[in-house]
């Protein structure tokens, strides 16, 4: 099976949050696929926590070179279906982007953010659900 895998979900893993373990089985057996914004969106989402004095330098890097070592296939964007999702569904880029990678790839949609979840549900795409 196919997973468009999300920041939310990547960097719950990284960081050893409650949602991991499920997410870890979830997955067990699957490729992981993600478009390439992803990367931005991981050092963005550290660097937010650092400012906020989340997390420490130490901590960060240590969740990126946790990141670093989980397998995903990074995939181009379809930018104008990803604008027309966008669009049609009041997103972020970032969203929409995730959104066309799930479509054009036929994969399940892996995030913890409940109103992506609920945007992939009015385009059809399907979702896994991560209880705690």
């Amino acid at each position: 099976m196919d997973i468009t895998i999300d920041t939310s979900a990547l960097l719950a893993v990284c960081t050893n949050e409650a949602q991991k373990t499920r997410m870890v089985e979830l997955t067990a057996g699957a490729r992981l696929l993600a478009p390439v914004s992803v990367h931005s969106e991981i050092g963005n989402a550290l660097s937010a926590m650092l400012k906020r004095e989340r997390i420490t330098l130490a901590q960060a890097l240590a969740c990126l070179a946790a990141y670093q070592q989980i397998p995903v296939r990074w995939l181009e964007v379809d930018l104008p279906k990803a604008l027309t999702l966008a669009h049609q569904l009041n997103l972020y880029a970032y969203d929409a982007y995730l959104l066309a990678c799930a479509q054009s790839t036929r994969s399940h949609l892996l995030t913890l953010d409940k109103a992506l979840i609920r945007a992939a549900r009015e385009v059809g795409v399907q979702t896994l659900e991560v209880y705690v």
